[in-house]
């Protein structure tokens, strides 16, 4: 019997106004991947490259600033300048030929439907305010992903932007060394999982 493969990732939040993002394809699979950056991040700097763009992706760049729409084949100096991409096409020969271009540029690939090929995952996204929590099943079923993230929308409460706001003030206050801070904050916060624990 072998070993339980554990979820390695390590998750991060991307600051995606600051970088430059290539989504290859325009059809229905781009569209979900854009609509899905766009919406985390709506002041995102992306290209899409495509031979076909839907008309709901048209409707995005009305609204965002930052969306740039090419309507070419994709080659491998679509990549120049770019910091990461996404192939989000139907054609796996096509998505394939994106990752190798990427790893021949040192630029970090997500093909879409292709866990193996991917150096990283888009996950399900739960937004409260200014609270994010990112999602993953480390490729294995984005939909179980997608059911944790209603859940976590129903059971976090809309006030939780105004906790967050109050948190910072109050940590703004504060006064001592770091670890005095992060006791106090604690401390505060206990509140927070007192409930779930009887």
């Amino acid at each position: 019997m072998t070993a339980k493969q554990t979820n390695n990732l390590y998750p991060v939040f991307l600051k995606l106004d600051h970088l430059r993002v290539l989504v290859v394809g325009g059809g229905y699979v781009g569209e979900e991947k854009l609509h899905s950056l766009l919406k985390t991040a709506p002041d995102a700097k992306v290209t899409v490259v495509a031979i076909e763009i839907s008309e709901a992706i048209y409707k995005m760049k009305e609204h965002h600033a930052g969306l740039t729409l090419v309507l070419k084949p994709f080659t491998a100096p679509d990549l120049f300048e770019m910091d990461v991409v996404i192939a989000a096409t139907n054609d796996k020969e096509l998505n394939s030929l994106v990752k190798i271009a990427a790893s021949d540029a040192g630029i970090l690939a997500n093909i879409a439907d292709t866990p193996e090929l991917c150096d990283f995952y888009l996950g399900s996204i739960v937004n409260k305010g200014d609270l994010k929590i990112a999602i993953s099943t480390n490729g294995k079923s984005p939909t179980v992903a997608k059911r944790i993230k209603e859940v976590l929308n129903d059971s976090i409460p809309a006030e939780m932007d105004s906790v967050l706001d109050n948190m910072q003030e109050l940590r703004l206050q504060l006064n001592g060394n770091f670890a005095e801070k992060v006791k106090k904050l604690n401390e505060i916060t206990g509140v927070l999982v007192a409930d779930s624990n009887p």
